[in-house]
């Protein structure tokens, strides 16, 4: 992979540098900026944007692509705005600079996670639209807040909202992972996450002093959580801090109508996919329990996995690429036919 010139640089390429350098860095992410960030491409696009405040500080930003036919679901392309913490000394360059390396490796806090996927949509719709095309179905793209916590103040709250139901979304897409072949890999459902919180209780005092009975002592590695607060004796308790225990499967089949137009567009660029199970959670669970149909993915292949990593990282050649992919996918999920489920 080569990289341009700074003086050539792509412009899509400085768009996602643009974003990466707006800090939505957890624990405390500047959403405003976010925010900000998006209505303006969306007056540039000549798109809709809706602001959705699903809890204080906490605004889905939809911005709205009509489709020919009114009649049919949409199309829904999710994507988180915040990102992970960073250990600044762990890092080649400042994880929010967004620098570019002589080789177009760019770095970055959301490079693959996954601020790439946002501005991939943003190209691909740009694209589409300076092109001329119109779709069947509405294009939605969501962009939310509060993912790499859980989504509890993001989607999982947007998806019980009347704006949600609005949407009328019969399809969605949503993050996946990078892959270090030459494979794409595309996720049909993800594991159910389990977050404990333990409270455990003691004697306090000095650990110089050997005390007995201490709330440390007491979570000395039990095999299981209830075993762990009946060993423990009085005191210890736990509670399920994230519990999600209906993980929903979106079919990979040929007969499958959303799964073969997705599956068709990588066939006809004599791409490989390959279909596994999300290893974490994404705030595409939350997508598939009201039933909605989701695949995760992120058009990153030849590429390290290194979300939440240190030296966070991807090559804009490979980025470029994705915008190229979805401006193919677009078209074929915007152009299904009409379906049962629409009615």
């Amino acid at each position: 992979m080569t990289s341009k010139g700074p003086e050539s640089e792509h412009p899509s390429v400085t768009l996602f540098r643009q974003y990466l350098r707006i800090r939505t860095v957890q624990p405390k992410p500047d959403y405003g900026a976010a925010v900000a960030f998006l209505e303006e491409r969306a007056h540039q696009l000549g798109l809709s944007c809706q602001k959705v405040e699903v809890a204080p500080g906490y605004v889905i930003t939809v911005l709205t692509w009509p489709g020919t036919n009114p009649t049919l679901s949409s199309i829904l392309l999710n994507s988180h705005t915040d990102v992970v913490p960073v250990f600044r000394e762990h890092w080649s360059h400042d994880p929010f600079e967004a620098v570019k390396d002589s080789e177009g490796y760019i770095y970055g806090r959301g490079t693959q996670d996954m601020k790439s996927v946002s501005i991939q949509y943003l190209e691909a719709v740009r694209r589409l639209k300076a092109e001329g095309h119109h779709f069947p179905r509405t294009i939605h793209m969501t962009f939310v807040p509060d993912e790499e916590v859980g989504g509890h103040q993001g989607m999982e709250l947007f998806v019980k909202r009347p704006e949600f139901q609005a949407l009328r979304a019969g399809f969605a897409l949503d993050e996946g992972l990078a892959n270090p072949t030459d494979a794409f890999t595309v996720f049909y459902s993800e594991r159910s996450p389990w977050w404990v919180r333990i409270t455990s209780t003691g004697r306090p005092g000095h650990g110089s002093r050997f005390v007995e009975d201490t709330a440390a002592e007491k979570l000395a590695f039990e095999k299981q959580l209830q075993s762990w607060c009946q060993a423990a004796g009085e005191g210890v308790t736990f509670e399920f801090a994230q519990k999600w225990t209906e993980p929903r499967v979106t079919p990979t089949e040929d007969t499958d109508p959303w799964w073969a137009a997705f599956s068709q567009v990588f066939k006809d660029m004599s791409l490989t996919l390959k279909p596994e199970i999300f290893p974490a959670a994404t705030d595409s669970r939350y997508i598939r329990a009201v039933g909605i149909p989701a695949l995760g993915f992120s058009p990153m292949n030849c590429t390290p996995v290194l979300l939440h990593d240190h030296d966070e990282r991807l090559h804009e050649a490979v980025f470029l690429r994705g915008v190229d992919i979805y401006t193919r996918l677009l078209p074929a999920l915007a152009s299904v036919p009409a379906l049962p489920s629409d009615s």
